[in-house]
């Protein structure tokens, strides 16, 4: 008996054109969150920090970009290799997590909703084309495609484009060491249903979030400089430590969950695709995961990496990775047909999602 799918008939991504390296920041004065300035070299703070994240680059937006010029360049891409006219799209999910950020302004703008701005950029008409944001912390791109699915699944959509972007280089606190670690981006895709007598596209996916315990690991707040916090603009803020600390335990659990709900072994899955937030975090995450099967060998190439040279982009970071492995764009990594896929992220709230994957 054939059942409706979801599967991505088109992906997109950008990634602005500015190149941070981490010596960018040498002449950066940073300061601890009592107020004071911390007196180690910049060359030793952000040598220390590279071996900690495996961040040695990011890329920043230009000047006269906002987010949702970012989005409209990879909702396009994604559109033209989908070969979708806008005017047929049933919704518009755009995740992010800050609006419309602008360089002359951290304030929060998000009024009208992204998801409408982007709309009125690709010059859909079509009022049915349904226009909405999601706020889900860094798991946001991953959430609006589960959102997408039951969409679909539904009958309620046959065609929708799920954007993430974020300039996270404008709401980070440029004294704070953690600011090292953000960049800018965006990805896109185009889910059409289809029908099958075998599952294929997203097969299950699985979410959580652990507020209670766990809601201020990332949350907003003043800078750390002294001076530059009189202005009460609220920036970006971390707990670095805790944060991974959480996502080594609950992350591997949760992907182990969404393959057990469909009787997966990890041994069966080609590519795992994991938000970019820090480069030995994922590689403990995974070493974790495997762990909790019994296996001590991960393959080197089942989980693709960016965060190297484009940093931690939040809700484009999944998207990003997604399409560069379509066009063929990382070295030694490629889909074909059969094969498992895990798409999975964590992020404030504290929030983790996964979505298995089955290429058509």
């Amino acid at each position: 008996m054939k059942k409706i799918y979801s599967v991505f008939t088109g992906t997109g991504h950008y990634v602005p054109s500015i190149r941070i390296e981490n010596d960018y920041f040498h002449k950066t004065t940073f300061y601890d969150a009592d107020g004071t300035i911390i007196t180690t070299p910049n060359e030793e703070i952000t040598r220390k920090f590279e071996e900690i994240t495996t961040i040695a680059e990011r890329r920043y937006a230009e000047e006269n970009q906002v987010t949702s010029d970012l989005a409209l360049i990879a909702a396009q891409r994604a559109l033209e290799s989908a070969g979708v006219n806008g005017e047929e799209l049933d919704y518009i999910i755009f995740a992010h997590n800050f609006g419309e950020t602008k360089v002359d302004n951290v304030r929060m703008d998000v009024l009208p909703t992204l998801a409408s701005r982007l709309k009125k950029k690709l010059g859909i008409a079509n009022p049915s084309a349904v226009a909405y944001d999601v706020l889900y912390g860094c798991p946001g791109w991953v959430q609006a495609v589960i959102q997408a699915d039951y969409y679909i699944r539904s009958g309620d959509a046959k065609k929708i484009l799920v954007v993430g972007a974020d300039i996270l280089s404008r709401v980070a606190d440029p004294h704070d060491r953690d600011s090292m670690i953000y960049a800018d981006g965006a990805g896109a895709a185009v889910l059409e249903a289809r029908e099958s007598d075998e599952p294929l596209g997203i097969i299950g996916h699985n979410s959580r979030s652990d507020a209670l315990d766990y809601v201020n690991m990332l949350h907003m707040g003043y800078s750390y400089n002294p001076v530059l916090a009189e202005k009460k603009d609220y920036y970006l803020k971390m707990n670095g430590r805790r944060l991974y600390m959480y996502a080594l335990e609950n992350v591997p659990i949760a992907i182990k969950a969404g393959l057990d709900k469909l009787n997966l072994h990890v041994n069966q899955v080609s590519k795992i695709l994991i938000h970019q937030a820090n480069g030995k975090m994922d590689d403990a995450i995974l070493q974790r995961l495997f762990k909790l099967y019994s296996l001590k060998e991960v393959p080197e190439t089942i989980m693709p990496m960016t965060i190297s040279r484009l940093g931690n982009s939040s809700v484009a970071t999944v998207p990003t990775l997604l399409d560069m492995i379509t066009r063929n764009e990382m070295d030694g990594h490629n889909l074909k047909h059969g094969d498992y896929i895990v798409l999975a992220s964590v992020g404030a709230g504290m929030n983790i999602n996964s979505i298995v994957y089955k290429l058509p």
